[in-house]
């Protein structure tokens, strides 16, 4: 070999070796609500199997309390120091994405062979798409499902509740299973804004039209359905009033005995695993379709990034790797997105309850929130309406109508 060869071949030696100390060096970092404060370790251990089989790539993590992170974010936004991956809830991603602050996935995906976006529920994952663009890789979610009292319902001589019943069999079997001796009521689902959005898309309404530029909260379909949200509490009497419930959670009065059917959301499935009697879970009754809440966690690359790359495969790491989803469902950290049902096993084998299936078949007719840029004052504005109407002080019609134009003005 001549001097010039060896003192190339050096150079290209030294010039690899300089690349696999930068490949070394690229760091990534990712901000989170989720994991603080009780999932440190758990992010933690992600994290290092994520380097163990990336070792060319570093995550450093920062972690903020929910109730601050989104403050936290704006600033950063602001001085374009964003981190290179975040963590966004959906009614927060509409904001993100529209302000141009979120990469588009959609390229690295594309190009990435090994990777499969069918690993996703295709619900969960277009929540966090807008436009056509990706802008995030859903991490988590969590919805609302109809909680029934087994052993009330063995008493009563009723069927349990099935995925074709309507409203007018809920409201049946509630007057049925009413005692006022005993003080048990039939049904409980709450007369505010996140479960009436939900509730008027079971009658197949909606508070904004699909690209969001009118407003129909005033439709009759929506009258309907909260006439029958509160006719259950005034009129049939098979749902408690406030006073009723004497100061009690409906969760509480649900684990006591005292709610035979209770609309409320999976995180609750732990903390009823101890109750003293039989449950199970069944999809929520509809008037002319099935609707359930759709909550959701999802993975984002700012914009700004310099590590785009790196990031990209970090967020899909945590989003669906079998090493994630693991740690995730052992921990109980919230529930993963993904199709795979080997990967949830652990989840679907928990015998309490038996019907753990219903929480994945519900995001086949998921609802997300109808956001827009004044989030905030939107609920707001149709959640005092909705007490009015509640109250009695106005009709279900007059406080929709009243609502309505608020929110157009908003728009």
């Amino acid at each position: 070999m001549s001097k010039t060869t060896k003192l190339l071949a050096g150079l290209a030696a030294t010039a690899l070796l300089a690349n696999m100390a930068n490949a070394q060096e690229t760091t990534i970092k990712y901000m989170t609500f989720s994991a603080a404060p009780n999932y440190i370790a758990q992010l933690e251990e992600t994290i290092a199997a994520f380097e163990a089989q990336h070792p060319e790539i570093n995550v450093e993590y920062e972690t903020a309390a929910f109730s601050d992170y989104f403050t936290k974010l704006q600033t950063l936004v602001a001085s374009r120091s964003l981190p290179d991956t975040f963590e966004l809830n959906y009614e927060n991603f509409v904001t993100y994405a529209e302000r141009d602050a979120l990469l588009d996935l959609n390229p690295l995906i594309a190009a990435d062979e090994s990777f499969d976006v069918g690993v996703y529920n295709p619900t969960a994952l277009a929540a966090f798409a807008l436009d056509g663009k990706q802008y995030g890789l859903v991490e988590s979610f969590s919805n609302v499902v109809l909680y029934y009292n087994k052993d009330l319902f063995d008493a009563a001589g009723l069927d349990y509740p099935s995925a074709d019943w309507t409203w007018d069999d809920e409201l049946a079997a509630a007057q049925a299973l009413t005692n006022t001796e005993t003080g048990v009521w039939g049904t409980f689902s709450p007369i505010q804004f996140w479960e009436f959005y939900k509730t008027i898309a079971q009658n197949g309404g909606a508070v904004l039209n699909a690209d969001k530029t009118e407003v129909t909260l005033a439709t009759p379909e929506n009258v309907e359905a909260l006439t029958w949200m509160i006719d259950k509490v005034n009129t049939h009497k098979v749902t408690p009033t406030d006073a009723e419930m004497g100061g009690q959670s409906p969760e509480d009065l649900f684990k006591a005995g005292k709610i035979a059917m209770l609309r409320t959301g999976i995180w609750m499935l732990g903390a009823f695993a101890d109750a003293p009697f039989n449950w199970d879970i069944e999809l929520e009754p509809g008037k002319t379709q099935k609707a359930h809440h759709f909550f959701a966690n999802g993975v984002a690359v700012s914009a700004q990034s310099q590590n785009a790359e790196a990031a990209y495969e970090w967020v899909k790491f945590l989003t669906s790797s079998k090493e994630a989803v693991e740690i995730r469902i052992a921990a109980g950290w919230e529930l993963p997105a993904v199709t795979d049902e080997a990967a949830l096993e652990g989840y679907l084998a928990q015998p309490i309850p038996e019907s753990r299936e219903v929480v994945f078949e519900a995001l086949d007719s998921a609802v997300v929130p109808p956001v827009i840029g004044n989030w905030n004052q939107l609920t707001d504005a149709v959640g005092k309406e909705l007490d009015e109407a509640k109250l009695g002080r106005k009709t279900p019609e007059q406080a929709l109508t009243d609502a309505a134009a608020i929110v157009q003005g908003l728009l």
